[in-house]
């Protein structure tokens, strides 16, 4: 296996443990991601490739990907090696994987997708790469030009490699729009001009340089660019054309004439982008420039056949999928297309009339639009498949949520918009009207003014009122200068301060009254407005120094100058809960942390190897501080002995914002000249602190004042306005207070993506009033009308009641199968009329479209959807509780399917959401757990009571070894004691406890086990009796644990010598042993015994993967225990070839239920690896927490990241999502492949003997 080559070298030595460390986990989550949309300004920006489409924004590439069991596009890889911007895209046409990238900077880069990284680069293009194209002719070379030319030919491989010229293509009189190779004649390539011609370069033909200028243009200096430009793929010599002013053409480069002009609608109408439809040969697309109009067209016709208007902005690229998606669960194979030429008449099949001849097959159109969206539009089913609209295209210098909504949260950009997002959903809500160049820096109006100021490069300040849609105030005392920073007082909402390159900061009332205007000797870069004191603000200066000004007197002097910084200081952040302490960060890498009543800096934070430009106090750790740069981090700093926390680094590109809101303030947001923003969960910052209120310790361990919580060594404790308040109303209210506490605090501290909506869902289970309800949800099903859209009537159903009801029903049943046939959205009004429940909902299951199939069922269930009975005399066919009962089994049916769908997209809160709706409390609480939910599992389970309690118990042993690698010894106890019958759980607890005989005698006392002196006396008398379990339980727990390894592995070796073995019978004793501490297990006098049991527990953590279904580790558990057998002198009864033979009959046996792709060659399994597979589920028996069957999903397991690519060590494949480094600091998994293995073997996979502990 690939993983073998990683980490080999551990299973050769057994003094590993020699110098060896273990490395932290992160302790920043990513939880939420807006991607960038499509940038307008370069052509070929926009490619597709089989199931794979991507697009670039300013300095990335975004690759999404075909989920293809959902029937969805999942934003797969984003590539970032770009430091300029990116100027064209080309798919390899003979290579789905590669793809080529050019950028302003003169670079050309080859990547791989599956891989995920750079494969070759090209620096120096003597000239930015403004078009570029893979040859056709040639699977390794790339062709690009500058706007003048020449064409270049960069061979990326082989004897030839290297750059070449064009011999013909060059000197040419207008710039180059755009290039395309002919995909069939060999190295026939056209070139679109700025002046509307053409140039035709053909091997043993004349060039044709500048032909084909449009009739209008000829003899004029008039420019007219060709906007596009593609070759018929089914003819060599025709080609599409079409000029932003003067229409659409089918041209013949032979003959040099044009065949055919094309018709717009209008003279206002133009095209500014054009694409053939691959499955559909005569057909192309077009889209507008002015408006988001879709064309669809047939060359036999020279007006459009269809035309959808998809958006308000105009189009920029297009592209169409070589293959539609395929339907989930979808039999039915394509029907081929006979016919033979695109520019042939397109004669119809004799069973179609002529106007259904023009009729589209599926097919699928990449769109991007001016605005920056992005979507993929079925042009058959004519609705979006995927749309990502709004989205930024340049850096975004700053973000704020809005202060009385922590779902709301707005951004300002380089494009010169503001937007505004629900991070729920992480869709915009709002965008300002635009057209205000460079927006630099944003502030919200205080409360729920809905308004918000920004600041530009040039066109000085403003007020939008986000509600009206407009500006409503504009500042513009700055002249033309830039305004880097604005800041509305919270303390005093008729004030706002502005400071700009001119050196000034002002203060002016929101009407325009200057109120004050500070000169400095520079530019003026950043100021904050003091939290505690509302007329201090402080500014950051060119000239290296912070001030503080006291906007209440009329000196326009500053009442302090902190000087430190060697290099410009850019922003300055005042402490929300210190009083007099701010930070500033400044193009020297550092911050600062000043202490305004000493008049000193009293620490500086070096890390950052580039200018700091974000910087964000958290709002309840009084020390906590986080940093974002240009050397594309953010840091997290405890500042009371400076030092860094945690470092990410995810973003692509310079890091400028950073902001929290108080009411969830360990969620952090934070922007990027990657035009991306990012959700952050610091949460793990504090988890001895979350386990103290689920501990439900004393108040004092949870919320304190600021001067204790800074002492350094101090745990982390609460001391902001919200958790005061969460405090002062517990303590108001009376009867079960923990509740009250587990609810409150768990929605401060979870990030967004559905804890709201699981507490709502926890309220109605346990009985509260259904007013507590939001309105949407008790009104939810009113969304079934959006669904129900009739269409015109045939002829036959329009008269069919006149016959009878009977018929008129079963007619429509008729025609429904047909359209469900066709996959047609015409089906839901025909299901809908006759009441057929059951078939619209697997309709729409079978497209993915699991939401509307839940909207459907539960409609049904709650009598919102009338059925059609037909009557007889004898009375109702069915009875109303028949029907009930069939519509609760759909609704559950569908539940379970949305529930997996948002937990495979690493959205476990969401999943467990579904689950609760349809009362399943079962699997709400596997979800949590699956998703390492763990703390809000416990909170959830204890509300829940008794129906959850399985679950909980099993989250806080997870939870209790958490604790123990913080380490947190008292709390893990604490945690265990919540459970019942915890002796077990506590030997464990007590077992690995590495203290000194005194401090273990104290912990067995508060879990109620006897002395360690006398576990040794217990130990040997059980010994003598013969009680295996308690001879080994008690050996562990007394001084010499070691003494249980000989004991406890020759009853396991015994056991599997036999036949007729169980898990059960072996896994008590295994487990409990596993428990040995770390040092008495690494003793030179231990070898052979830890060897045997990191191959017992290798062995079994593979038989423990397949009863859960851990698919994605079970061969690495087998080739883990394989690799120790081979390497280390052992006697233990399993042999490698017994190994494989159970490995290939699981995997020969299992994917009868889970194929791995719809392509790959089905293989039937043996009569032997049957019996083999049968055999192994014999001794497996049932899982006893049936729940939590399944792989494991961390929130963020899909997002990607910019950061260095992290190789697993199990696969040898890239890692997406959250990573787990090893002990060895350098070998990494990921952290769903950790969670898992932890559950079924507590040992690294590096042979090693350190326990794992990812939870």
């Amino acid at each position: 296996m690939a993983w073998m080559t990683y980490i080999s070298h551990w299973f050769e030595q057994d003094d590993w443990y020699e110098g060896l460390q273990r490395v932290n986990m992160s302790q920043v989550r990513q939880v939420g991601l807006l991607a960038a949309g499509c940038q307008p300004w370069n052509r070929d920006v926009c490619a597709a490739s089989e199931d794979r489409f991507a697009y670039c924004a300013t300095l990335a590439i975004y690759v999404y990907q075909l989920d293809h069991h959902y029937n969805e596009f999942k934003l797969h890889a984003i590539m970032s090696e770009h430091k300029k911007t990116i100027t064209a895209l080309s798919w390899c046409p003979h290579n789905p994987d590669l793809f080529a990238s050019g950028s302003a900077d003169n670079l050309v880069i080859i990547w791989n997708v599956a891989e995920q990284k750079v494969i070759a680069k090209l620096d120096n293009t003597k000239g930015t790469p403004a078009s570029l194209s893979w040859c056709w002719n040639a699977g390794d070379a790339v062709a690009f030009a500058s706007h003048r030319g020449p064409l270049f030919i960069w061979t990326i491989s082989g004897p030839d490699s290297g750059v070449t010229v064009h011999k013909d293509a060059h000197s040419f009189l207008s710039d180059v729009c755009m290039f395309r190779w002919h995909t069939q004649k060999k190295g026939k390539v056209a070139f679109g001009h700025i002046d509307g011609s053409l140039s035709i370069f053909q091997p043993g033909n004349k060039s044709q340089k500048h032909v084909l200028r449009p009739e209008s243009l000829e003899g004029t200096d008039e420019e007219d660019p060709v906007s596009a430009l593609e070759w018929d793929p089914l003819s060599t010599d025709y080609l599409l054309v079409a000029n932003l002013h003067h229409g659409l053409r089918l041209v013949d480069s032979e003959s040099l004439c044009c065949i055919t002009t094309f018709s717009l609608p209008s003279a206002a109408a133009s095209v500014q982008c054009l694409a053939w439809v691959p499955s559909a040969p005569g057909m192309f697309v077009t889209g507008d420039s002015q408006v988001g109009v879709l064309r669809i067209w047939n060359v036999s016709r020279t007006t459009p056949v269809d035309n959808f208007k998809l958006k308000k902005t105009g189009f920029h690229c297009l592209h169409v999928l070589n293959s539609p998606p395929r339907k989930k669960f979808s039999n039915q194979s394509p029907t081929k297309n006979r016919y033979t030429s695109s520019t042939s008449e397109a004669v119809p099949p004799p069973t179609l009339t002529q106007n259904q001849a023009f009729s589209l097959p599926p097919a699928h159109a990449v769109c991007c639009f001016l605005d920056g969206g992005v979507g993929l539009y079925d042009m058959g089913a004519k609705k979006w498949d995927f749309l990502r609209d709004l989205g930024h295209v340049e850096t975004i210098f700053d973000c704020k949520f809005k202060p009385d909504n922590p779902n709301l949260l707005a951004t300002a950009s380089f494009d010169g918009t503001i937007k505004v997002w629900d991070i729920n959903t992480l869709t915009a809500v709002y965008t300002s009207p635009g057209n205000e160049g460079v927006i630099y820096s944003l502030s919200w109006a205080p409360g729920d003014l809905n308004c918000i100021a920004g600041a530009t490069s040039r066109n000085g300040a403003f007020i939008w009122d986000i509600k009206k849609g407009k500006m409503v105030q504009r500042f513009n005392e700055h002249g033309k200068n830039g305004i880097f920073c604005i800041a509305w007082s919270h303390k005093d909402s008729k004030r706002i301060a502005t400071c700009s390159g001119d050196g000034y900061c002002i203060i002016r009332t929101i009407d325009g009254k200057i109120l004050h205007k500070y000169r400095h000797p520079a530019a003026v870069f950043g100021c904050d407005w003091s939290q505690n004191n509302k007329d201090m603000i402080a500014t950051g200066c060119e000239d290296k120094n912070v001030r503080v000004y006291y906007v209440a007197t009329s000196s326009d002097q500053p009442l302090k100058v902190f000087s430190g910084h060697t290099e410009k200081v850019f922003h300055v952040r005042w402490s929300p809960l210190r009083e007099g302490t701010l930070c500033s960060g400044s193009d020297d890498g550092s911050v600062r942390i000043w202490d305004y009543t000493q008049d000193a800096c009293v620490n500086i934070l070096s890390g950052h190897t580039a200018p700091v430009r974000g910087l964000m106090w958290n709002t309840e750790i009084p020390y906590l501080l986080i940093s974002g740069s240009w050397d594309c981090t953010i840091k997290v700093w405890d500042t009371r002995e400076g030092i860094c926390l945690d470092t990410v680094c995810d973003h692509g590109a310079d890091v400028y914002g950073l902001t929290c809101h108080p009411r969830r303030p360990f969620t952090l947001a934070s922007c990027s000249r990657d035009s991306t923003v990012r959700l952050w969960s610091l949460t793990p910052l504090i988890t001895p602190l979350q386990i103290n209120i689920l501990a439900d310790r004393s108040w004092e361990e949870i919320i304190g004042n600021t001067d204790s919580a800074i002492e350094p060594g101090a745990p982390p404790l609460l001391c902001g306005k919200v958790s005061r308040d969460i405090k002062q109303e517990i303590e108001k209210l009376s009867g079960n207070l923990r509740v009250k506490k587990l609810r409150w605090f768990s929605e401060c501290l979870s990030p967004p993506g559905g804890s709201d909506n699981l507490w709502t869902l926890v309220a109605v289970i346990k009985g509260q009033d259904d007013s507590l309800l939001p309105q949407n949800y008790c009104r939810g099903i009113m969304h079934l009308k959006h669904l129900i859209k009739f269409r015109t009537w045939d002829k036959a159903l329009s008269v069919a009641p006149s016959v009878s009801v009977k018929y008129w029903k079963k007619l429509m049943q008729r025609r429904a199968d047909q359209l469900i046939q066709e996959d047609k959205d015409d089906v839901v009004p025909y299901c809908i009329a006759v009441g057929d429940v059951k078939k619209l909902v697997h309709f729409f299951m079978s497209r993915g479209q699991l939401k509307e199939a839940l909207l459907v069922a539960q409609a049904a269930c709650e009598g919102n959807m009338q059925t059609f009975h037909v009557s007889t005399p004898k009375g109702p066919s069915f009875s109303d509780d028949i029907y009930k009962e069939d519509f609760n089994e759909l609704r559950q049916e569908a539940c379970r399917e949305l529930a997996e769908w948002y937990f495979q997209d690493g959205r476990a809160v969401l999943a467990a959401c579904c689950h609760l709706a349809v009362d399943n409390i079962e699997l709400a609480m596997a979800y949590l757990i699956r998703g390492n939910e763990l703390e809000l599992a416990v909170c959830v389970g204890t509300v829940l009571g008794e129906p959850a309690a399985p679950a909980t118990h099993y989250a806080l042993e997870l939870l209790a070894r958490k604790c123990m690698m913080i380490p947190a010894w008292n709390l893990a106890t604490d945690l265990l004691l919540m459970t019942p019958d915890s002796e077990l759980q506590l030997v464990r607890l007590c077992a690995f406890y590495p203290g000194c005989t005194e401090e273990r005698n104290d912990l067995h006392e508060k879990c109620k086990l006897p002395t360690v002196e006398e576990c040794m006396q217990l130990a040997e008398t059980a010994h003598a009796d013969g009680k295996i379990f308690e001879t080994i339980k008690y050996y562990l727990l007394s001084q010499e644990p070691e003494k249980a390894l000989p004991i406890g592995i020759d009853f396991i070796k015994e056991h599997i010598s036999s036949s007729d073995w169980t898990l059960d019978t072996i896994y008590p004793v295994l487990d409990l042993l596993s428990y040995i501490r770390t040092e008495k297990l690494v003793l030179h006098t231990c070898t052979e015994a830890r060897n045997e049991l990191l191959i017992l527990c290798g062995y079994v953590g593979a038989l423990l993967a397949i009863r859960r279904q851990y698919q994605s580790i079970v061969p690495a558990l087998y080739e883990f225990t394989s690799q120790l057998l081979k390497r280390r002198n052992v006697s233990v009864p399993l042999k490698i070839e017994h190994l494989s033979e159970e490995l290939d009959a699981w995997r020969a046996c299992t994917q009868i239920v889970n194929p791995s792709s719809e392509d790959s060659p089905y293989t039937p399994p043996s009569d032997s690896q049957r019996l083999v597979y049968a055999t192994l589920l014999k001794r497996l028996k049932e899982e006893p927490l049936r729940g939590i069957v399944g792989p494991d999903y961390v929130t963020g397991s899909n997002l990607p990241s910019h950061s260095d690519i992290h190789i697993s060590c199990l696969t040898g494949l890239k890692i997406q999502g959250p990573v787990f480094f090893l002990e060895d600091g350098k070998s990494t998994i990921s952290l769903n492949d950790a969670l898992m293995w932890a559950k079924v073997n507590p040992f690294s996979p590096l042979g090693t003997g350190i326990r794992l502990n990812p939870f």
